[in-house]
């Protein structure tokens, strides 16, 4: 087949790593002397477009002496077995049991297999509104919804064992935890699959022990398929760290994978043991950073199409703008306003919104003022407040000025004229300049990026 012979080229002529992302789960169909490529979705078929297509038109037109000229790339959720069915909506769970889960977001998956779940174990299961096809990707989560689509067709492959979600509260990390188990269960749904938080764990093993039943607790956590363990950072009990330690190495022995989340990078959980720690760096770890604009609508309004609720895309557009810490600070301000509305008996309108959204206007017009950004940047980076806003163009106090103002021109209304006024009187040509520069830094030096991010999730949460 010709795809066939194109992906054995393209195995030889990628790195490993590129090939396996991104190549090797792609679908081939021939259509009228064309081929169409299926991907998993606008975000996959992109990246193939920018990087990879005129090489691959080039190698098909060779595999197929000239009779298919053109090469096509189109969403489909067909590129792998597990893959397709993640795509899908997880309608029911696996048990009747899990029917009866549905709204339920901190519960455990029960095996389809009752004999070997012994009642001593607690019996929670997935959310199953927790799915792909429910999450909306943008930038700052793409990396790890792909991260986790991959994990379904490498189940337990060291690259990504343990794969570790790291990122503030409230940013889809439980939510792809989630979609992993249930896409698992739905395509195997023998598969032994447990998701808990770790006050969940420390929980389950203190009552194990109370009971005499330790043996039975040891044995339901090390024969698993997938393990999911939500909030890591707060496990605690020396007992409990020293089990969840032997479980976790007697899985990765196994080759069994185990997901995590915490609010934070691995190295930066000291109060663990440095043990258990180094242990969750093995594998994958991928930030989820806040949603930027445009996910934050998109957010917004497939949470109202699923809810029946017809809301207008400028009043998106607007909740939008002003709720920027995470997801469920903006379903929480989207229920307030549908509450209004209902309660008025009107439709959604700005009007509505911005009656619905009042204290959260003012509390924005507190924080999100450019006294308050150049108060955060000079603490952030340790530097008086009048050197930034001052005269003096050393480095040291340069960047921290041109971040301040790149800060003050995504989070506030003001104009550059304003801004530049208040820098100590700055022309706005200056104030332009930092923004540009701003951008280009975020893109080339990773170190600078990560302050940048760090200094918005402080003014935004």
């Amino acid at each position: 087949m010709i795809w066939a012979e194109c992906l054995n080229t393209l195995r030889h002529e990628l790195s490993d790593n590129v090939f396996t992302m991104w190549i090797r789960p792609l679908h081939a169909e021939e259509r009228d002397n064309a081929l169409v490529l299926l991907a998993p979705n606008h975000y996959w078929t992109r990246y193939i477009q920018e990087h990879h297509l005129d090489q691959i038109r080039h190698l098909v037109n060779k595999a197929s002496a000239g009779r298919i000229s053109e090469v096509h790339i189109q969403v489909d959720s067909r590129p792998g077995e597990i893959i397709s069915q993640a795509a899908e909506p997880a309608s029911a769970a696996p048990t009747a049991e899990a029917m009866n889960g549905v709204g339920r977001e901190r519960k455990v998956a029960v095996e389809a297999d009752s004999s070997k779940n012994p009642p001593a174990q607690k019996k929670r299961q997935l959310n199953p509104q927790f799915t792909f096809a429910l999450f909306v990707e943008g930038r700052s989560n793409q990396m790890a919804a792909e991260t986790c689509r991959r994990v379904l067709t490498q189940l337990g492959e060291s690259q990504h064992n343990p794969l570790f979600l790291y990122g503030p509260t409230g940013l889809g990390k439980t939510h792809l935890m989630h979609a992993v188990g249930n896409a698992l269960l739905q395509a195997k749904p023998n598969a032994r699959v447990i998701y808990m938080t770790s006050e969940n764990f420390v929980q389950d093993f203190v009552s194990a022990l109370q009971r005499g039943k330790i043996d039975e607790f040891k044995q339901n956590c090390r024969s698993l398929d997938l393990l999911l363990v939500d909030d890591i950072h707060l496990l605690t009990g020396k007992a409990s760290l020293v089990e969840f330690f032997h479980t976790f190495n007697a899985l990765l022995d196994e080759s069994k994978q185990i997901i995590l989340t915490s609010d934070r990078y691995p190295k930066e959980l000291t109060e663990l043991d440095p043990r258990l720690v180094s242990r969750f760096s093995w594998g994958l770890s991928v930030g989820v950073e806040p949603p930027d604009l445009e996910t934050r609508i998109e957010i917004l309004l497939k949470k109202a199409e699923s809810n029946g609720i017809e809301l207008p895309r400028n009043c998106a557009l607007f909740i939008a703008q002003q709720v920027v810490a995470n997801v469920r600070e903006l379903e929480g301000a989207l229920n307030k306003v549908v509450a209004i509305s209902r309660f008025k008996g009107t439709t959604i309108d700005l009007e509505v919104v911005r009656e619905s959204l009042k204290d959260v206007l003012a509390i924005r017009a507190r924080t999100m003022s450019i006294d308050n950004i150049q108060r955060v940047v000079s603490e952030f980076f340790r530097i008086p407040l009048k050197e930034l806003i001052g005269p003096k163009r050393t480095r040291i106090y340069a960047r921290p000025r041109q971040i301040a103002m790149g800060l003050a021109r995504e989070l506030t209304n003001d104009s550059f004229p304003d801004i530049g006024e208040a820098f100590g009187g700055r022309d706005h040509s200056t104030v332009m300049h930092a923004c540009d520069k701003v951008r280009e830094l975020c893109q080339s030096d990773p170190a600078f990026n990560e302050d940048y991010q760090n200094l918005l999730r402080l003014l935004q949460s």
